[in-house]
């Protein structure tokens, strides 16, 4: 074989092999990657059914419900405008409590109920996850100025 044949075949195996390390780099980062959605994104039907996403917002005062198994609960999470039913099943976080920030993981299920496997709250008095507040600042713009156009 020539010198010109076996460096063309080192060139397209090391081509290769960078497309294969490239393509399973981001086939993972494809299945970890998870969207933000507010609970008005999620009735204007923008999140997807099916796979995992965020929502976040204000737990609901007077919206959360324990089961009598201890450890099932449901509650609405708002933005101001809209809010969601959410679903979630094990042991909330210290810090969760209504009228405060949350931002739960899971999936929609039918009837536009968000079924969560992870729930998070707010870790100190100031925080809120930023998606969180620009949703809730969007939807209180929004909501300013419906009251000023008078819907």
């Amino acid at each position: 074989m020539k010198s010109r044949n076996k460096r063309f075949l080192l060139v397209a195996v090391g081509l290769l092999l960078l497309s294969l390390a490239a393509w399973l780099v981001l086939s993972a980062f494809q299945k970890n990657l998870v969207f933000f959605f507010t609970p008005t994104q999620i009735l204007a039907g923008e999140a997807p059914q099916g796979h995992s996403f965020r929502v976040g917002g204000m737990v609901e005062k007077g919206s959360l419900q324990r089961q009598t198994d201890g450890v099932t609960v449901s509650f609405m999470v708002t933005d101001t405008a809209q809010r969601v039913t959410v679903h979630y099943r094990g042991m909330l976080p210290d810090l969760f409590k209504e009228g405060k920030g949350v931002v739960a993981q899971g999936k929609l299920s039918e009837g536009k109920v968000f079924v969560a496997d992870e729930v998070l709250a707010k870790h100190d008095e100031n925080y809120m996850p930023p998606e969180a507040a620009y949703a809730l600042k969007k939807a209180e713009q929004t909501s300013t100025l419906q009251a000023k156009d008078g819907r």
